[in-house]
């Protein structure tokens, strides 16, 4: 599977000091959407090797829908880059906005914690494409920056 959408309503013990789900939280629903998006194309236990890139651009409130939606990008040797975006929204007017997205790299391990190999994804469509592009540009941006 290349892809999967999480859907869950905002919960009251998710509230920071501001009244908004904190930050933390949606990084948390982030790396398990992730995470499940990742084992489930490796068919084994993946970790979580970077986040970057994460952009919060609206805040959740409590009882919104959110949506977290993981979507394979690219793959490495042993990794999987996955392009994840969260959307929350009022159910009653059913208008979901664009809340955070980030990219995420997990790598498939063995048993031991010995990286394994990934399969190959290879994009079919134009947007597939596109992601697999800004995937591949801000894993370099990343090494570059890590490596002056």
């Amino acid at each position: 599977m290349s892809s999967i959408t999480l859907r869950f309503l905002a919960e009251p013990s998710t509230v920071n000091f501001g009244g908004k789900v904190h930050g933390g939280t949606v990084m948390k629903w982030i790396d398990e959407a992730g995470y499940a998006c990742a084992t489930s194309w490796a068919k084994r236990y993946c970790v979580t090797a970077f986040i970057g890139g994460i952009r919060f651009h609206h805040p959740i409130m409590i009882g919104d829908l959110v949506e977290v939606e993981a979507r394979l990008a690219y793959t490495g040797k042993t990794s999987m880059n996955i392009s994840v975006e969260v959307r929350s929204g009022d159910m009653k007017g059913g208008v979901m906005t664009k809340t955070t997205e980030c990219l995420i790299v997990f790598v498939s391990v063995d048993s031991h914690g010995r990286p394994m190999p990934a399969e190959a994804f290879t994009p079919s469509t134009p947007g597939e494409m596109a992601l697999a592009e800004r995937a591949k540009a801000n894993l370099d941006a990343a090494r570059a920056a890590s490596n002056p």
